[in-house]
């Protein structure tokens, strides 16, 4: 991350909003915003994994459900937050399961890098299929749109829901996951 090109353009965008940054309240502005964005943009540096996978028997028929993830991510359009929870549901295959924590790992790489809702909830199903090789996943996401709250619609209570199913073949054994 290029933290002196972002304190430049920060720079540059106070002073197309007609402000001076020089003025006290701003002088460390440029230099917070690039500290923040190397936090919040950190998913760009990582390539989420859900590993070390383990072995645990289960019947044919068991799922395992992790609800209720809290995210924060920032929107590719207009450069805006959206947050909310993920639940993440999968049918395991060849008894591969993953740590729970590792999942919240994932949600998170997946969060922290300019995204829209739609391609995170999908990237999460895919990196889960393609490394644990589940029978079925299933990932939603409900988010809260700070540009569609701040801005265009102004609708606060708005929430956006966003679903991704790998393995359709098994949608009918966890069709009603909600």
């Amino acid at each position: 991350m290029d933290v002196k090109k972002i304190e430049k353009a920060v720079s540059l965008f106070l002073e197309g909003l007609g402000e001076d940054p020089r003025r006290e309240g701003l002088v460390k502005t440029p230099q917070r915003v690039a500290e923040m964005c190397r936090e919040i943009f950190g998913g760009l540096a990582t390539t989420p994994e859900l590993q070390p996978a383990f072995s645990e028997k289960l019947g044919e028929d068991d799922a395992i459900e992790v609800r209720g993830i809290r995210f924060y991510s920032v929107c590719e359009h207009h450069l805006l937050p959206f947050f909310g929870k993920i639940d993440i549901l999968y049918v395991p295959g060849n008894n591969r399961v993953a740590g729970f924590s590792d999942l919240l790992a994932l949600v998170d790489g997946f969060a922290r890098r300019p995204q829209i809702q739609e391609r995170l909830t999908a990237q999460i199903a895919d990196a889960v299929f393609q490394q644990l090789s589940p029978r079925a996943v299933v990932v939603v996401a409900r988010a809260t749109h700070l540009c569609m709250a701040m801005r265009g619609a102004h609708k606060r209570e708005a929430q956006a829901v966003t679903r991704a199913v790998r393995g359709e073949h098994y949608l009918a054994r966890i069709s009603n996951f909600k």
